[in-house]
């Protein structure tokens, strides 16, 4: 096969590209945006500053960005619990929250990138609280047309509103995801996802 040229580069630069979202992930999620330099991103992935404006255009630009990287992996999240259709609707909904709750054990239970930045910036940034605002939207639509199977399956009650029912879900999850930062433990979330899913059924 005949390589094009400039090829190498490009991924290159791909690679450059994730690491310093993935690093910028990983620090938003310990520090929050203030307390986060762009040294200690390149300090952390020994990219050059050059590199770094390379592909952001600011500090605020880069946190948009890893902000779309982390609606990314919830999107997928998604996508692979509300996909398996052998399971009940409630019991894929269900699904999603227990792969949540694996993903902030695998990152120390320091909680959602999108509460810890709409808490930090939401007053202070219409960009950064439009963006988190559709990134909740987006979810509670997709929970809701589960919800919206399940209550036709007759597993919700008749008048429950799948919209409003997602919508409490992803409250109820996003509160107990704080609690899970400031005690580094499951137990919030273990008991937020118990309590959900009674009151859901009732």
């Amino acid at each position: 096969m005949i390589e094009r040229p400039g090829r190498p580069a490009d991924e290159a630069l791909h690679v450059t590209k994730r690491r310093l979202l993935d690093a910028g992930l990983a620090t938003f999620l310990e520090r929050g945006y203030n307390a986060t330099g762009i040294q200690d991103l390149l300090v952390a992935t020994s990219v050059p500053k050059g590199s770094f404006y390379h592909h952001f255009a600011s500090k605020e630009d880069f946190a948009l960005q890893v902000i779309d990287r982390y609606v990314a992996e919830v999107q997928l999240i998604l996508d692979q619990s509300l996909g398996e259709t052998e399971r009940s609707p409630l019991e894929r909904v269900r699904l999603f929250f227990e792969r949540l709750l694996a993903l902030y054990a695998s990152q120390g239970y320091l909680g959602s990138l999108l509460g810890l930045l709409g808490q930090e910036l939401a007053a202070v940034s219409t960009a950064f609280r439009r963006r988190i605002e559709e990134a909740f939207d987006g979810v509670v639509r997709r929970l809701a047309e589960s919800l919206q199977e399940a209550r036709a399956r007759g597993d919700l009650p008749s008048d429950a509103d799948p919209v409003q029912t997602a919508t409490f879900m992803l409250n109820t999850w996003e509160g107990a995801a704080l609690r899970s930062r400031l005690s580094r433990t499951a137990a919030p979330l273990e008991a937020a996802l118990d309590a959900t899913f009674r009151g859901a059924l009732t």
